[in-house]
């Protein structure tokens, strides 16, 4: 091997895998907290609207670290409040799914907006023809929106996925195994930051070529039999 990791190899690759899941579920998390945010933007009555309007203006006001020591220790103490109130025994809030909310609801203000634009570049006369046919709100929108706003949106959600599997390092900060923190302890032990800090790198690199190829593909599938 050119670079040698002093077995390391293996906690960096289980630290990538760890990685790769947390950035999957706060994908998941963030789409779902985008889509109700842009139903929301485009629902008819203002107070609905101003919701959302909220909930965007808090992510562009306070840095992502800020809300994920918010959460982590904010959070603990919440859940050690309610427990005692309740008399229940203590819930510990992990470093995983604190990771996870905190990406999630970061990012879903930003795919709310992808959403939000996806969802009025359907044209109207879908939704009228749907309601004409006696279709049900929720219905025309898991059957007739959602699908063809995909088509707008999927440029966007690729970029902020990008975005956020870069951001998924922080979660370092609060003591997850990912791939920064073990490549970190390796440097540290080892006095050799450069080398782990660069394989860390290479997987971030790895990880961000592979998600540009599948977004690529599911963007030429949506569009089939679009110009």
């Amino acid at each position: 091997m050119l670079i040698n990791l002093q077995g390391y190899g293996v906690s960096l690759i289980q630290g990538f895998g760890l990685t790769a899941i947390l950035g999957v579920s706060s994908l998941f998390v963030s789409m779902i907290f985008g889509i109700l945010a842009a139903i929301a933007a485009t629902h008819s009555k203002a107070w609905i609207r101003s919701i959302s309007f909220f909930y965007t203006t808090i992510i562009r006001g306070v840095p992502d670290l800020v809300l994920l020591f918010l959460i982590f220790y904010g959070g603990q103490i919440l859940l050690n409040k309610i427990t005692d109130l309740f008399g229940l025994q203590m819930i510990s809030l992990n470093q995983f799914w604190a990771g996870v909310l905190t990406i999630g609801f970061i990012f879903g203000a930003f795919m709310a907006e992808t959403f939000r634009g996806a969802i009025l570049a359907v044209p109207k006369g879908q939704n009228e023809a749907a309601i004409a046919c006696g279709m049900k709100k929720l219905l025309i929108f898991r059957r007739i929106i959602l699908p063809q706003a995909m088509r707008h949106a999927l440029p966007g959600i690729g970029n902020n996925w990008l975005v956020m599997l870069k951001t998924t390092a922080l979660v370092s900060l609060i003591g997850l195994d990912d791939l920064v923190r073990r490549a970190d302890n390796a440097g540290k032990a080892l006095r050799d930051p450069f080398t782990f800090y660069l394989m860390a790198s290479i997987g971030f690199l790895i990880f961000t070529s592979i998600s540009i190829v599948i977004f690529k593909y599911l963007e030429k599938r949506y569009n089939t039999g679009f110009k």
